[in-house]
């Protein structure tokens, strides 16, 4: 069984657990402090707790200018805050700031429930969860009992008497430290874990959080120590229904790795299974405080197991050197061939599916666990067709996936394909740009169980509604999946589910969420009570989405155009570039891209959360990022010296100015005639006094002022990319073709950032001091510590997708580079990028977040649209139901 997916929170934000935090903030450093909150993303943060309690600083003050820069940060920005103090004035001052759902720690009924009830009405209308202390008027909660009577008495009073949606109430039973030498201590993580365990059980949907580094606060200065009895502590807490904490996961060392003799005796107090627990462990610390034992060496001891055991290992830790010896040994003890596939092979591949489920494998190792089985198959089907038995033997259960119409995107639905494939399930994979009547045609064609829909680009929403749709109009009942990058729990529920009642649809995060999923909807038993708790939940959704759209303050457009940002102009010269026009590059150095790959989103491809390089030594993930990170280097250097892709780019630099949200682009330097003209969405959101609603135009000089340029740019190193891949796919290596797609994208958005750094330099040449500054500097590039943005059509700068037509016609970019557009706006080869540049020096990055129908309105009067035109290709940014259907 999957074990339950755990949030960390990120704790190295908060002014009292770290003293470098504290020290950044009370310095006013707040461009350091924001690189600690990045840092804690990168590492791999759900989400970040923010506290700014310290004495001597003006706490409301900090909350509101530290956040206030996250929101101006995507990269940090896209995770949840969580504002926590415990003062509530500064709270309020935070949750003011808060762009999208926020969470508020903590309120408790420490002071009696009128104070409870009015802060958490505040939280309410504020639409932000809250992390209830068991804390009452007597005094915090320390047994199991304590812990689940206050919880449960919140929980009636928040869900009764103001309607608390239960979904949004994280309880924190109090995590207390053991081994403290105090006997009254020891039981506290017993504690803890069975009142997680009765109230997950008697109070729906809440969800349980707790501050995990006070369990081992008695062993300060012993760090493994610690980290070691973090980890034996979230096992148990996890498997009882512990949803998130605030935890440092990267310095987490997995369970099953940590030293034995010292991991017993960590369970033996944290479990208090021992009277003398505490002294034991207290004894053993010393050992371990400079570092634990040395690291397993991997040898050739399991060469002398059972065929099955040599077979299960080769499996599991994707060694394909010795499958055919193996297979053939298996083979000739078995009656037949087909035996050893449903014998020992599954055996081994059923201990991947329960590694991978329990958190001990990682995707990249299980691709290779499933190339290994595929090679082991290969061996043995000449063998089964001699003997008549060729025949596909029966799957757990038949899938199909798609990548809808108008997307090209596909590694994600090609990782969970290998996954599912790994757990005896049959996938059918109809690849990308599939239409809606094919996907349904061959559903019905080839009887599948379950049908699976991905996408990446905005408009593959819309698309995944329009098949759910038919899927309920031509009368199926199956279960749909929903899965991409674009893609969410809240959409799902919003929009795909209401369009298919005839059977239920499941978001699917990730890949480690994928088997649990199918398995559950290929159960008789367990699939009435999968789906009536998918539904029910989806309908909260949907209620709470309604109440905080309703509880959203918005700007009128008229009021955040006055809101914009406003340029010195008198101060600042726009610079003129050394050309005007366009310039194509190509067949353009892989050898030189190299030098630009940001290997951070490489890793992420893969579900292993760090940063680059960091990652490589990561506790939890750094093997598989280390054994991962050598494959992509020897296939790198492949890719290079054999010319498997070719780049090739283009960009253009064109006179503009902005009229009012609109940016023209001029034919020539009179600028009387116009050529092109770009849309900008601005943001309605209401901010504070002095933050602007933003636009992209705003960063242009407006006609009549100063003479302004703007540029666009379009690469690819995609070319021989989706062959590559299907030659592997060929061959049985699911692994080496995701690894030779994610490089090809990987030396895409290289070129853009190398094509950028050149326009910088040489071709607009407004910052030439970049190449004068001591040299290559991949880190300043990749941290984007240089002037002027490339945001890109489809993004949150700009959500409008269909402006890609536009750029690419000023570019000729399909001439130019051979990158074509799809119905949808996708640019076809996958591996593409595509965008503008400003170089203004004010010129930021930001979301548009959600609009109004104003905005929609005044955006197709000025595009020349339909009001349904905009409601379709606008959708996933609107603030209201759209008035018609969207066409499909």
């Amino acid at each position: 069984m999957t074990r339950p997916l755990f949030v960390n929170i990120g704790e190295r934000t908060n002014v009292t657990g770290s003293a470098r935090f504290r020290k950044l903030v009370a310095n006013g450093d707040y461009p350091a402090a924001l690189a600690v909150a990045r840092q804690q993303v990168e590492a791999g943060a759900q989400v970040l707790d923010v506290n700014m309690d310290e004495g001597l600083l003006d706490s409301p003050r900090a909350m509101t200018t530290f956040l206030n820069l996250i929101a101006a940060e995507p990269d940090i920005a896209r995770v949840p805050i969580m504002v926590d103090s415990s003062k509530w004035e500064v709270i309020e001052a935070g949750l003011k700031c808060v762009q999208g759902k926020a969470i508020v720690n903590s309120i408790s009924m420490k002071e009696g429930e009128a104070k409870f009830l009015e802060q958490a009405t505040k939280c309410l209308r504020y639409g932000a969860a809250v992390v209830v202390m068991a804390f009452d008027e007597v005094g915090q909660a320390d047994t199991r009992d304590r812990k689940v009577a206050i919880c449960e008495r919140a929980y009636r009073v928040l869900t009764e008497q103001i309607g608390f949606p239960p979904e949004d109430i994280i309880f924190d039973p109090n995590i207390f430290a053991v081994a403290t030498g105090l006997e009254e201590h020891n039981n506290y993580a017993v504690d803890f874990i069975e009142a997680t365990r009765a109230i997950k059980q008697l109070l729906p949907y809440a969800r349980i959080s707790g501050g995990v580094s006070n369990i081992s606060f008695g062993f300060r200065g012993n760090e493994p120590v610690r980290r070691a009895m973090h980890s034996v502590f979230l096992y148990h807490a996890i498997a009882a229904g512990m949803d998130m904490g605030i935890v440092n996961a990267g310095e987490l060392p997995v369970y099953d790795e940590i030293d034995r003799e010292l991991r017993e005796a960590v369970e033996d107090v944290i479990l208090n299974r021992r009277a003398d627990g505490t002294e034991r462990l207290v004894d053993m610390a010393p050992r371990y405080k400079v570092g634990g034992p040395a690291a397993k060496v991997e040898d050739a001891a399991w060469r002398s197991g059972s065929v099955g055991e040599r077979l299960t290992h080769a499996l599991v830790r994707g060694i394909g050197e010795f499958i055919e010896i193996d297979v053939e040994e298996a083979r000739l003890a078995a009656s037949k061939p087909l035996e050893v596939i449903e014998g020992p092979l599954m055996a081994g591949m059923n201990v991947v599916g329960d590694l991978f489920g329990a958190g001990k494998m990682f995707l990249p190792q299980v691709v290779k666990s499933a190339r290994v089985m595929k090679q082991a198959v290969a061996y043995l089907m000449p063998f089964m067709e001699a003997e008549g038995d060729g025949s596909p033997r029966k799957a757990a259960g038949k899938v199909l996936m798609a990548t809808v119409k108008g997307d090209v995107h596909d590694i994600g639905k090609n990782i969970v394909g290998v996954v599912l494939q790994c757990n005896d399930y049959e996938v059918i994979d109809l690849g990308v740009m599939v239409p809606a009547d094919r996907i349904l045609d061959e559903a019905i064609k080839l009887q599948v169980d379950i049908v699976g829909l991905s996408g990446l680009i905005t408009p593959s929403l819309d698309e995944m509604v329009f098949v759910a749709g038919e899927m309920e109009r031509r009368g199926f009942s199956i279960p749909l999946l929903i899965g991409g990058a674009t893609t969410s729990r809240t959409h799902t529920a919003v929009k795909i589910e209401p369009a298919y009642q005839r059977g239920s649809t499941t978001y699917v995060t990730d890949a480690s969420r994928a088997v649990g999923v199918v398995s559950g909807l290929m159960s008789s038993v367990e699939r009435p009570k999968a789906e009536a708790e998918t539904r029910a939940e989806y309908i909260r959704i949907r209620e709470q989405f309604v109440r905080s759209q309703e509880a959203k303050v918005r700007t009128p457009l008229a009021a955040a155009r006055a809101k914009r940002f406003s340029a010195d102009w008198q101060l600042y010269q726009p610079p003129k570039p050394t050309f005007l026009g366009t310039r194509a590059f190509g067949p353009y150095d892989l050898g030189e891209l190299a030098r630009y790959i940001d290997w951070t989103p490489f890793f992420q491809t893969w579900e292993l959360a760090g940063h680059y390089p960091m990652i490589l030594e990561d506790d939890v993930v750094g093997e598989a990022a280390r054994s991962l990170f050598a494959d992509a280097q020897a296939m790198l250097k492949q890719v290079i010296a054999e010319r498997w892709f070719e780049a090739r780019g283009v960009a253009g630099l064109w006179p503009a100015n902005a009229d009012g949200d609109d940016i023209v682009i001029w034919t020539d330097e009179t600028r009387t005639a116009e050529r092109a003209r770009l849309f900008t969405l601005r943001q309605q959101m209401s901010k504070a006094e002095g933050r602007p609603n933003l636009a992209l135009a705003d960063f242009i000089a407006p006609i009549g002022g100063p003479l302004d340029y703007i540029g666009g740019f379009a690469v690819t190193a995609g070319h021989g990319e989706t062959a590559v891949a299907e030659r592997f796919k060929a061959a049985g290596d699911d692994y080496n073709a995701i690894l030779s797609t994610s490089i090809a994208d990987r030396l895409a958005e290289a070129f853009a950032e190398a094509l950028h750094h050149r326009v910088r330099t040489e071709l607009w040449a407004y910052a030439p001091e970049e190449n004068a500054a001591g040299g290559f500097d991949i880190g300043a590039l990749l941290g984007e510590k240089y002037r002027g943005i490339r945001p890109a059509p489809g993004y949150p700068a700009q959500p409008d997708h269909t402006e890609k037509a536009t750029l690419f016609s000023l570019l000729d970019a399909t001439n130019a580079t051979g990158i074509e557009l799809t119905d949808s706006f996708a640019m076809n080869p996958p591996a593409s990028v595509s965008g503008l540049y400003f170089a203004n020096p004010q010129a930021h990055y930001f979301g548009v977040g959600k609009i109004e129908r104003d905005q929609a309105d005044d955006y197709a009067r000025r595009k020349g649209w339909t009001l349904a035109e905009a409601e379709r290709w606008l959708a996933p940014i609107l603030n209201y139901e759209p008035r018609r259907a969207t066409a499909a």
